[in-house]
């Protein structure tokens, strides 16, 4: 029988870093950041799987890529938007350290089986998981301000594109 650890699931963690990051690194308000959130937060579908498969491996995240790029040949609009997804899903890979299961994230390279049985997310004791979290609320406060988000208008822009007003990331 396999034991269970007691545990905290980071949400916050992917949701609210893997959006800042890309903001930050590549700098673009073009981006919707909603679709990098939801590519970070992918992986995390695979807990009915009983653990992590396809969508915690570098593989994974790279056929998901090329889809878009092929799905998405001679429309640049589309593209620019769903790139977000598999972007979302290689922050997801960092921000996991699901790199530091080999065998997962190297699959099917490093050979066929899982490593586990369980998520990265769900490995980790009650505390790191809540210092994780609340990692992800102060840098969640800090993006509030840093993109103006606390003004209504870039707000609602936002949440309907989700694009940052153009000139919060310079």
């Amino acid at each position: 029988m396999i034991e269970r650890r007691h545990t905290v699931p980071v949400l916050l963690w992917f949701v609210v870093l893997a959006p800042v990051l890309v903001a930050e690194v590549f700098r673009s308000p073009m981006v919707d950041y909603r679709l990098v959130a939801m590519g970070a937060v992918l992986p995390l579908t695979e807990i009915v799987l009983g653990g992590a498969r396809v969508l915690h491996t570098l593989l994974g995240a790279t056929v998901v890529m090329g889809v878009v790029m092929a799905g998405t040949v001679g429309r640049r609009l589309i593209r620019r938007r769903l790139l977000g997804v598999p972007i979302g899903m290689f922050f997801h890979l960092v921000l996991d350290g699901t790199w530091t299961r080999a065998s997962d994230f190297w699959w099917p390279f490093a050979g066929w089986r899982f490593e586990s049985d369980s998520l990265p997310e769900f490995d980790r004791p009650v505390a790191v998981g809540l210092v994780m979290e609340l990692v992800a609320v102060a840098v969640g406060i800090w993006a509030w301000r840093r993109y103006g988000l606390d003004d209504e208008n870039n707000r609602r822009f936002f949440v309907s594109t989700g694009q940052l007003v153009r000139g919060v990331l310079d």
